[in-house]
């Protein structure tokens, strides 16, 4: 439904993985061979944490319902900011309206969450997920998409204190109503979800056919990879980033994360932890 990146590593202008890069998040929104859709104009978002952020400071974020390609001033901001993590995202959307609150990511205190898929059958489950949603949160959800929900329902089952522990029993709850509502198959999509310093990155859906998403190697591999490109000199030795699509077509510089798996990124690099039991396809 969507496309996304994330990064983190060194502080870097933005505008180089999201507008300049070859298979750039921007050129995606308007050619994505391996999305659901190939065309994702309908709005777009940046979330970043500035340079010099304490942890526990909140990020800033710009949305848009502009189509990515079609709106200067993320070439404005992403070119005049520099930043140690964020997050971007375009949208293709599946039914809820075309609007600033409808654009990811969504942002709770230091947490900035994005999501690419969907909850089928979503406005036939929405009155028990949204009603789910702890009291207190319920007045921060802004719009009316079926990935804000999925976030307060993670928060509303502890993701502050354990993100992966809140994902999966937010998951846990969505395919539980679902299913008794007659829907197969609820939850579909890879999420990321950061706190200014780790990042976490989803990849799961109900039937074992989930969106795709990568992560690049580590630079200093593929600079030794690669000691020819001179693109690969502009990014400092723990740049990483998470991505729907691999970014370039260098052979080996992106992986593709296991179904149902959580690949964490944090100072150290990655590792992955299991997310939830291996569904398999019907």
């Amino acid at each position: 439904m969507c496309r996304w990146l994330a990064y983190a590593g060194e502080p870097l202008q933005p505008s180089l993985v999201i507008l300049d890069a070859q298979h750039s998040l921007v050129a995606q929104s308007l050619d994505s061979p391996l999305g659901a859709e190939t065309v994702n104009g309908d709005g777009f978002g940046f979330g970043w944490y500035p340079v010099g952020s304490e942890q526990g400071s909140l990020p800033s974020i710009f949305h848009s319902v502009e189509p990515a390609w079609n709106d200067e001033n993320l070439r404005e901001i992403t070119d005049a900011v520099e930043s140690p993590l964020f997050f971007s995202h375009v949208r293709a959307a599946a039914g809820p309206p075309i609007q600033r609150t409808n654009c990811h990511p969504f942002r709770y205190l230091n947490w900035l969450f994005m999501h690419n898929g969907v909850i089928h059958g979503f406005h036939e489950l929405k009155r028990d997920l949204t009603f789910a949603v702890d009291r207190s949160l319920y007045p921060h959800i802004q719009g009316t998409t079926d990935s804000e929900v999925l976030f307060h329902l993670a928060l509303t089952f502890g993701l502050l204190d354990d993100p992966i522990a809140g994902m999966r029993k937010a998951v846990q709850f969505v395919e539980e109503i679902g299913r008794a509502r007659g829907v197969d198959h609820p939850m579909q999509g890879t999420i990321a979800l950061a706190d200014g310093a780790t990042i976490w990155a989803f990849r799961y859906s109900s039937e074992g056919r989930s969106r795709t998403l990568f992560h690049s190697v580590d630079i200093p591999t593929l600079q030794e990879m690669y000691p020819d490109v001179p693109r690969l000199k502009l990014f400092g030795q723990r740049a990483r980033v998470v991505v729907s699509e691999p970014l370039n077509d260098l052979p080996g510089a992106f992986l593709e994360v296991p179904e149902s798996t959580v690949a964490i990124l944090g100072t150290e690099g990655y590792h992955y932890e299991p997310f939830m039991a291996r569904a398999v396809p019907a």
